[in-house]
């Protein structure tokens, strides 16, 4: 009898491992809520570089700021660095 409670509390499968088991299973839903999230975030970046819903504008500005370069035609402000940050 002794042997059987022993192993209904320290055991693989006993109330010990229930507890650690427990922890494991709130940690990996912490774990999948952050996975989700990044999901998430990466399916809409992806929806916006769709070609059925491409903002031509968007691209136009990521790929001058990307670049370093503007159109002959464009207004070129010159910013300080520590105004830089605030523009963004």
């Amino acid at each position: 009898m002794g042997y059987f409670a022993y192993h209904a509390v320290e055991g693989d499968y006993g109330l010990f491992a229930l507890g650690k088991l427990k922890e494991r299973v709130a940690t990996l839903k912490a774990d999948l809520g952050a996975a989700k999230a990044d999901r998430q975030r990466m399916e809409k970046h992806v929806a916006l570089i769709r070609p059925e819903s491409l903002d031509r504008d968007m691209m136009d500005e990521r790929a001058r700021e990307a670049l370093n370069m503007a159109d002959a035609k464009d207004l070129v402000i010159f910013l300080a660095p520590e105004d830089r940050r605030a523009v963004r």
